[in-house]
């Protein structure tokens, strides 16, 4: 049985030794939090999550700090609702990570992501991103269900893969309540 191209990059993005990935991070941790690359890095996570080499595809790397968010201390006033130093956002990382692609390029609609590298400090993730205006696009068969106007801000409402993970919505069993909404049933749902 031969095997293409694809099938030994996901192998070799199983186990990435620490030669591929640390000069990487050195740079990647003194660019921008949110960088435009040229093309993708794991080509076939990208072409699996519909990303395709033609004009109106865009890929972003985006920068995320692991660990628990700060919250800002309050300065007057004995207020017990504000002496929680962590603050939980209920997002995962991937989620933020698209938010943010998406407020730098808000002309711009985020389609999937996928994760790059992650070390003690920070999550490197890959966005693609779909410019709807493109010609190219909306003579795309595979790819014009994005120009619909109800597909505009799909990441802000948790309409991504990583959005619908981090609401519950794959999660199986009587436990937990997350229809129609995480903030419904009394915001028990997460």
């Amino acid at each position: 049985m031969t095997v293409g191209l694809s099938h030994y990059l996901r192998q070799a993005w199983l186990k990435p030794g620490r030669d591929m990935l640390q000069s990487r991070m050195i740079q990647w941790r003194a660019s921008e939090a949110v960088t435009e690359v040229e093309k993708p890095l794991r080509l076939d996570r990208a072409r699996a999550l519909g990303y395709k080499a033609k004009k109106g595809f865009f890929v972003v790397r985006v920068r995320v700090r692991r660990g628990g968010r700060q919250r800002s201390r309050h300065t007057h006033g004995r207020k017990s609702r504000k002496q929680h130093v962590m603050k939980i956002l209920k997002m995962n990382y991937q989620w933020i990570a698209e938010l943010r692609a998406a407020a730098k390029y808000n002309n711009l609609i985020v389609l999937n992501s996928y994760l790059l590298a992650k070390d003690g400090k920070h999550a490197f993730y890959e966005v693609i991103l779909v410019d709807p205006q493109r010609p190219e696009i909306k003579n795309d068969s595979t790819m014009q269900w994005i120009c619909d106007p109800q597909h505009m801000s799909r990441v802000q409402r948790g309409l991504t893969s990583a959005g619908k993970k981090s609401r519950g919505l794959r999660v199986k069993g009587p436990n937990r309540k997350v229809r129609p909404s995480v903030r419904a049933w009394e915001r028990q749902g997460k």
